[in-house]
């Protein structure tokens, strides 16, 4: 039997997604697999690609914290 969830009650805020506070346990266990299902299918398709782009970011700010000038002769303490 599918699980039905209503979104017009009170909600919580979690980060910018908007949460539903009313959902029963089965509910919110039933969201979650789906997400976690859906966070698969999407890896499937586009795992390397996801890859490269967490790739290129993370050089980039390598790259910009390498051009930080340095002063040697700065005391830590």
């Amino acid at each position: 039997m599918p699980v039905v969830i209503d979104f017009t009650q009170h909600r919580v805020v979690a980060g910018s997604i908007t949460l539903p506070t009313h959902w029963s346990p089965e509910q919110a266990a039933a969201v979650f697999e789906m997400l976690d299902e859906l966070r698969e299918h999407v890896w499937a398709r586009y795992g390397l690609q996801i890859q490269q782009v967490l790739r290129d970011e993370r050089s980039t700010a390598i790259t910009a914290a390498g051009d930080i000038a340095i002063d040697d002769a700065d005391v830590p303490f």
